[in-house]
């Protein structure tokens, strides 16, 4: 979710469920370390619970960047061993780690010395010619000795010869059964399960067989469907009745942001798939494309394309 989740989108999404976790994407030991941590970190009180989700190798660095996490308020420390971009795997960080189980030990065990917080660790079922049965358990069997408070993993291998990122989302076939394996094995290890996951039907089906799921492209591309989370799976209603209730609470968050100099379309960008299949969406996209990105562009430009949507339909669809 690199790009993808930042805290203006996680802003927006907290504002469809107060359960969820959210996860900020990725960011590196290096950048946080060497960067403006301000910009790199800060987040809205709303946003919790919320996890800082790290992206390195070095046990010292991550032990500091965890360490620096905490004392910005973060609920969670979540290193990223599953990430298959080029940019990860010349820094020696992301998927390309599960080659080194030990190392990846070595730095849970790092933060954990460094934190009080929960430190996780999400990750892939094997990558390119490992046998996911064994590369699976010796990761996380490692991790959990080393003091991970919980394993997410992404139900596919990483094909780091041969495939580029986006194909490494969608052509490694998944294999679900592989994860409900590993909760068998460690029974007493709570177990996320990731990747392919697009309803609430879907999460449902998997909760009976692990500890829980986690959610990338369907939340992002399709955000109404967080409006479901509350009521189906924690017996709690939602904070908003449907998405136009949404986007009016959101409308003080984007005026205060505008006022510290952020561009409409930094926050708008997010809200692309929030009218995913009700009548006027198309309109709503084009409207904020087309004046979102624009010098000194403010809310009325949001409220534009908002009144393009069919009012009457604006509800949570069937998850």
């Amino acid at each position: 979710m690199m790009d993808w989740t930042d805290r203006h989108c996680r802003v927006f999404h907290r504002l469809m469920t107060r359960r969820a976790r959210l996860y900020t994407e990725m960011l590196t030991t290096g950048a946080i370390i060497h960067g403006d941590r301000k910009r790199l970190l800060g987040f809205d009180a709303s946003e919790h619970p919320v996890a800082l989700q790290l992206g390195g190798s070095d046990p010292g660095d991550l032990a500091t960047t965890a360490k620096i996490g905490e004392a910005f308020g973060y609920d969670e420390i979540n290193l990223n061993v599953g990430c298959p971009s080029d940019r990860v795997k010349d820094g020696r960080f992301g998927a390309c780690l599960m080659a080194e189980p030990e190392l990846v030990a070595e730095g849970v065990a790092a933060m954990k010395r460094a934190v009080k917080i929960p430190v996780t660790v999400k990750c892939r079922i094997g990558i390119d010619d490992q046998d996911p049965e064994v590369a699976l358990d010796t990761l996380a069997r490692g991790l959990i000795a080393a003091g991970a408070d919980a394993l997410i993993v992404h139900a596919r291998k990483a094909w780091l010869n041969g495939l580029s990122p986006k194909e490494n989302r969608d052509i490694p076939p998944l294999d679900y059964d592989r994860v409900y394996r590993l909760k068998v094995a460690m029974p007493d290890v709570p177990i996320i399960i990731n990747g392919g996951i697009g309803s609430l039907a879907e999460v449902k089906q998997h909760l009976t067989y692990v500890d829980g799921v986690m959610l990338g492209r369907a939340a992002y591309q399709e955000p109404w469907r967080l409006l479901t989370v509350d009521a189906g799976l924690f017996g709690e209603a939602a904070p908003h009745a449907g998405m136009k209730d949404v986007f009016e609470a959101m409308m003080p968050y984007i005026e205060e942001q505008l006022t510290q100099g952020a561009r409409l379309h930094s926050m708008t960008r997010h809200f692309v798939g929030a009218f995913h299949g009700v009548p006027g969406a198309r309109a709503f996209r084009r409207h904020l494309a087309e004046n979102g990105t624009r010098p000194g562009a403010g809310v009325k430009v949001l409220q534009d394309a908002i009144a393009l949507v069919d009012i009457r339909a604006d509800a949570p669809m069937a998850a």
